[in-house]
């Protein structure tokens, strides 16, 4: 058959000849580069507003994640195939390299000394986070074959935990650094914290870590390495465009970026079959524990983000928890998740199986999905925690275990491009997923809105009537419905509401006033026709005889008497409206928790599909350190 059975000349089994304090000293660096890439997608959303409020870049604020997320994605399998012609060691301090000029620019976003370069500071924040993305890309598809490369089958279960804790631990100490960062020192310094971390994980790989070479013969595939950029950039953009509501779904911007991806893959599938050294082996899909693991992958990773995204909406809209604060919000489910995937490693390593637990983890995901779909405007938060629990332990054991299937299912020079294949289809499904529920909440919590609104409409006062329409159509937009700060400030509604009352009431008593003084009866009975002026009042105005504003005296306690009705009418007014906006704050919790449930149950299904493809890998055992030695590698040798 092909060139991958045999295994290349030269080939060194590391997990023999590496001695376990070596493999300890790689490990740490490993996990430390891991750690800037999954630290980075969590420290910068904190600071984002205050970056874009100083950069006075608004317009661009989703491109600043966007860009990131583009270059990231679109190089994850070429560096997976890189690493397995170069070896890892050179591909991982490359992309470490470039990750850390790319934070060094960003911090520098802005700054004189740049001269304009590539134009606004925020449009050069954009530019240096592509870069960061490119390099970023590096990590994580070349960390977690690392593992594969220094470990026995049997070990890599509880080494791969340990890299899906840093995801975990990643989102807590993220959005608390950074936040720390933003407003204690400066903002530049959630991407110059990057640096030491760096440079102490370019010293443990550069000096410990050996090539990790698989043996295969230096021959790139460029042309299938161009059309996977050009199927997966185009897809990306049009995703984006048509979830935050830049485009229309049916625009031609949109329709003409799918067209050039569905191309693209065409040409790129083409390309493939007839290259000897591929960038995606088609051959890999043959492998039952492969095809199925990476489509459980897109699934997860749909899944997954939803599950955080959505949460945080939530917690923000309904549980009244503040933006600053939502991510840290999430810890139970990070808690959650370190200990499924620190757990269902260990496990691993110690039965010999993986597939048992990964049901049982995607069993927990669906029951965790299924009790968040009942949350509701009432739901307590200790309830909301515990849910958050039970959906992080299910969570958990996907970012290990499937790695361990993949990478144990294939032959160990293929495993380079077999881990960030992986993790290429999971990161695809995470952007399709977003695009999903984004559409869904966009589609659904206007209606909820509306709906919610109208009793309360019906019960308010004329002006605040207006206030509640204008917030009806105000809520329709996709970014401003997916954003947190699309919240109904209760509290910043009544001030506004009240002050407005109170200068109106100002208005009819000065007018009041002026035409009392005048002593003209007429003029009097005039403002009593305002239909701004109380109904009671404006009767007790009309019937005051002329005698009673014919002299000063007679004036000033004509004023008072409807001065001090109109501070009760006032008191009233604004009592009313205070308990008329408390209900409008109660229908919006009410519909942001009806959508957020209702995008449960789609992860349900989500999840379920997860499930249906994980059911058909094969439950191989891993094989024990030694154990098939001279082999193809792996389970791969077991397979048949």
């Amino acid at each position: 058959m092909t060139h991958a059975q045999q295994a290349p000349e030269g080939r060194i089994d590391y997990a023999e000849t590496l001695d376990f304090p070596t493999k300890r000293l790689i490990l740490i660096g490993t996990l430390l580069g891991l750690f800037l890439s999954a630290l980075d997608q969590t420290i910068v959303s904190t600071a984002l507003p205050r970056i874009t409020q100083e950069l006075e870049g608004l317009s661009l604020y989703s491109w600043v994640t966007t860009a990131y997320l583009l270059a990231s994605t679109a190089m994850v399998p070429i560096y997976g195939k890189l690493s397995d012609i170069y070896g890892r060691k050179p591909v991982l301090m490359f992309g470490i390299v470039v990750f850390l000029l790319g934070s060094a620019l960003c911090g520098m976003s802005g700054e004189p000394f740049l001269n304009n370069v590539f134009g606004s500071g925020m449009m050069q924040l954009v530019v240096f986070r592509g870069i960061q993305g490119f390099g970023a890309a590096a990590l994580t598809s070349v960390a977690f074959a690392i593992i594969a490369d220094i470990f026995a089958p049997a070990e890599r279960g509880k080494y791969q935990g340990l890299f899906g804790a840093v995801f975990g631990l990643s989102s807590v100490i993220g959005p608390l650094l950074g936040g720390f960062l933003t407003d204690n020192v400066s903002w530049r310094w959630v991407f110059y914290v990057n640096l030491p971390i760096g440079l102490v994980a370019l010293a443990f790989i550069f000096t410990k870590m050996p090539r990790l070479a698989s043996g295969l013969k230096p021959k790139i595939d460029y042309l299938g390495a161009l059309l996977i950029i050009v199927f997966s950039v185009p897809l990306l953009l049009a995703l984006t465009f048509g979830a935050d509501g830049t485009y229309a779904w049916t625009s031609p911007t949109v329709l003409g970026l799918f067209a050039t991806s569905v191309v693209s893959l065409i040409l790129f599938l083409f390309v493939e079959s007839r290259h000897e050294s591929p960038i995606l082996p088609l051959s890999l899909f043959k492998n039952p524990t492969f095809a199925w693991g990476v489509l459980a992958r897109f699934f997860i990773g749909a899944a997954f983000l939803g599950a955080i995204l959505f949460l945080s909406l939530y917690l923000v809209n309904v549980q009244g928890v503040s933006a600053t604060a939502a991510g840290t919000a999430t810890i139970p489910l990070t808690m959650g998740l370190i200990a499924g995937a620190i757990g269902s490693g260990q496990l691993a390593s110690r039965l010999g199986y993986y597939k048992t637990m990964i049901i049982i983890g995607l069993l927990l995901m669906m029951g965790g999905f299924g009790l968040l779909s009942t949350l509701s405007a009432d739901t307590p938060y200790l309830r909301v925690v515990l849910y958050m629990v039970v959906l992080g332990l299910g969570l958990g054991p996907a970012l290990p275990l499937f790695n361990l299937a993949i990478q144990n299912a294939v032959k160990p020079w293929e495993i380079g491009v077999a881990t960030s294949s992986g993790q290429f289809f999971q990161q695809f499904g995470s952007v399709i997923g977003t695009a999903v529920f984004g559409a869904i909440l966009t589609a659904m919590l206007p209606t909820q809105i509306s709906r919610q609104l109208e009793p309360v409409k019906a019960d308010a006062p004329p002006a605040i009537r207006a206030q509640l329409d204008a917030l009806s159509g105000g809520t329709g937009g996709a970014s401003e419905s997916r954003s947190p700060q699309a919240s109904f400030d209760a509290a910043a509604v009544k001030a506004t509401t009240a002050d407005g009352i109170r200068k109106g009431f100002d208005g009819v008593l000065t007018a009041v006033t002026g035409a009392v003084n005048t002593g003209n009866i007429a003029a009097v009975q005039a403002v009593a026709t305002n239909p701004q002026f109380p109904a009671e009042l404006g009767t007790q105005l009309k019937n005051i005889p002329a005698e009673a504003i014919a002299t000063p005296q007679g004036r000033e306690a004509v004023i008072a008497q409807i001065k001090a009705g109109l501070d009760t009418a006032q008191a009233d007014a604004i009592t009313q409206a205070d308990t008329t906006l408390d209900k409008v704050g109660r229908a919006i919790k009410v519909a942001f928790a009806t959508t957020v449930s209702r995008i449960y149950l789609v992860s349900i299904l989500v999840a379920f599909l997860a499930l249906l493809a994980a059911l058909p890998m094969p439950n191989l055992r891993l094989p024990r350190k030694g154990e098939g030695k001279g082999e193809p590698g792996g389970l791969a040798s077991l397979e048949g």
